[in-house]
């Protein structure tokens, strides 16, 4: 029973943060005269303060102090801080710089590197039409290189950080909230001393920005944080090859979001790579129907 509730709870969660995370171009859209590295610094110091607010109110200190007492899983934490950060940044690089097809290409990839992620790592098992599927991604990515001499570098990018994060998040085995808190104060003394003390440039003083724009920047960390909570919770409730299964929501809104609103174009190189990904996903999604089939018959 106990099983069941937080199976439907760790799917809530991760449709929550899979939707979120599908539209969230269209905020970085909004503050694109921002560089990069700013809305950068932006997304770590205001979800900090967001996370200690939130911890505050939800009166979970308790839970920070016992993961503080813990200097292994603190020091790991840094290297999810780290992991989650580069994610950022490429994301928002991407984003802003017409590349959210390509950004769209690598959380579609995420989910087969999740699965192969959790084989090598967590002991999963392959079945066989999961090897079909990740060797189907893989000879995408390949026949670009060949045929084109190109590689999805932001999608692979995009796609192995964030597989990686979601790994030693559940390795780790720390609660959502305090697990965010302790990453972005992690990476908030250098996020500040960037932003207050390098940036130079016409977004970069807040007192000379309009409000409309400040409140904005100030937006990017409750829209870092949920959604980042959300899938922490579901890492912690699911197989990590599940949780990945429910990714194809994020990248597809992407995707729809950068050819019909953003106006960018579908070249022969991405053409081909999304082909093969979109394949190997529907072999993924057929294997993860057939086999829960098969659990509920065995169980019945």
């Amino acid at each position: 029973m106990m099983d069941s509730q937080q199976t439907r709870q760790g799917i809530g969660y991760a449709l929550g943060a899979y939707f979120i995370w599908g539209i969230a171009p269209a905020y970085f859209k909004l503050v694109k005269e921002v560089p990069a590295t700013e809305i950068m610094t932006h997304r770590v110091i205001w979800s900090a303060l967001f996370m200690l607010l939130l911890i505050t109110l939800t009166r979970s200190w308790a839970q920070v102090r016992s993961v503080l007492a813990q200097p292994k899983k603190v020091l790991l934490l840094a290297l999810t801080a780290v992991t989650i950060g580069g994610n950022w940044l490429l994301f928002i690089w991407a984003v802003n710089n017409q590349h959210m097809l390509e950004a769209s290409l690598g959380y579609f990839i995420n989910p087969l590197i999740n699965v192969v992620f959790g084989m090598l790592f967590l002991r999963e098992r392959f079945r066989r039409l999961q090897w079909l599927a990740v060797l189907l991604a893989t000879t995408g990515v390949l026949v670009q290189l060949w045929q084109f001499g190109s590689l999805p570098i932001i999608g692979l990018g995009l796609a192995l950080s964030f597989a990686l994060y979601g790994l030693v998040r559940k390795k780790i085995q720390v609660d959502a909230q305090s697990g965010m808190l302790i990453e972005t104060l992690w990476l908030f003394p250098l996020a500040a001393i960037y932003l207050f003390g390098f940036a130079d440039s016409a977004t970069s003083h807040l007192s000379t920005n309009a409000m409309s724009l400040n409140l904005k920047l100030v937006a990017a960390g409750i829209i870092t944080t949920i959604p980042l909570m959300l899938f922490a919770a579901a890492c912690a409730r699911l197989r990590l090859s599940t949780v990945g299964f429910f990714q194809y929501l994020g990248p597809t809104l992407m995707f729809l979001l950068a050819v019909l609103f953003y106006g960018e174009s579908l070249t022969p190189d991405k053409m081909v790579t999304f082909g093969f990904i979109w394949l190997a996903l529907a072999v993924f999604i057929i294997d993860a129907v057939a086999f829960s089939a098969r659990a509920r018959m065995r169980v019945a």
